[in-house]
């Protein structure tokens, strides 16, 4: 059985000001196994994050369905675990106190959380940095610290939303191979959203191509990359090829957006 399932999801959006409504998803079809790694790319606008909301419990969808583990999912839950593009960090709370407030809404002991957290922040590179609030971290830090947050929970799936969206190249790379050596240790099972093609790859087993507004499924293509990945494999050939591949079915959806904008000017 497939660890998530979705089965014909769609979203339309009212209209504004009583304008005509907005097809945000044509309906989707899609299975994600146990401790799969899934980037799912596309153009700006073409729905994966609405998707992924969709999947969180953050929006509910005008058709289909979304399963976990059999179960239908209607709502938030600790069975997802939502990382974002901002660091959403409670900014009144230490990077412990982040990193642990969803096991503390939970009720767990203060014995058992703490040892939690501390696994947690040893895992992400944070020792030293319990006790800072997050003003005080550089922007990779916080969302070291929202990762480590949305693990400490220990979610069936973890949810990505563009995290790395907001960070400079060098710290994008550097938390790319993070994110995917915590993935290689704990095999979660993972929804990453990305415009970047080459993160797309890098963090892949399974690329999921979406088309322009309203999205749908365009390919689902596999990376047959070997573990564990390091920054070097972006200048291999076989990855090299992918992304020819990638940047093509890109550049046709992109093109489709700009013509559909320009004919409605």
């Amino acid at each position: 059985m497939s660890k998530l399932l979705i089965e014909g999801v769609s979203r339309t959006f009212a209209g504004v000001g009583g304008g005509q409504p907005v097809q945000a998803l044509q309906p989707v079809d899609l299975a994600v196994a146990a401790n799969d790694f899934i980037t799912i790319l596309g153009p700006s606008g073409c729905g994966k994050s609405t998707l992924l909301r969709i999947v969180a419990g953050l929006e509910a969808p005008s058709t289909g369905r979304v399963l976990l583990d059999g179960r239908a999912v209607t709502r938030p839950g600790p069975d997802r675990g939502m990382v974002f593009q901002s660091y959403t960090l409670f900014p009144w709370l230490t990077v412990a106190e982040n990193i642990g407030f969803g096991l503390r809404e939970q009720g767990r002991p203060e014995r058992e959380r703490n040892e939690i957290v501390a696994s947690y922040i040893d895992l992400v590179g944070l020792r030293g940095f319990e006790n800072h609030w997050p003003k005080q971290l550089s922007g990779g830090m916080q969302q070291r610290t929202a990762i480590a947050r949305a693990l400490a929970n220990d979610p069936e799936i973890l949810l990505l939303d563009e995290p790395f969206g907001a960070l400079d190249n060098q710290t994008r790379g550097l938390m790319q191979e993070l994110l995917l050596g915590i993935w290689e240790r704990r095999k979660k099972t993972v929804l990453f959203v990305t415009h970047d093609i080459e993160e797309a790859i890098f963090m892949a087993s399974r690329v999921i191509v979406m088309s322009a507004r309203p999205g749908r499924i365009k390919s689902d293509v596999p990376v047959d990359l070997p573990h564990p990945r390091y920054y070097t494999l972006k200048t291999s050939p076989e990855f090299s090829a992918l992304k020819a591949q990638l940047t093509e079915d890109i550049r046709i959806e992109a093109m489709r957006t700009a013509q559909t904008q320009s004919a409605q000017a």
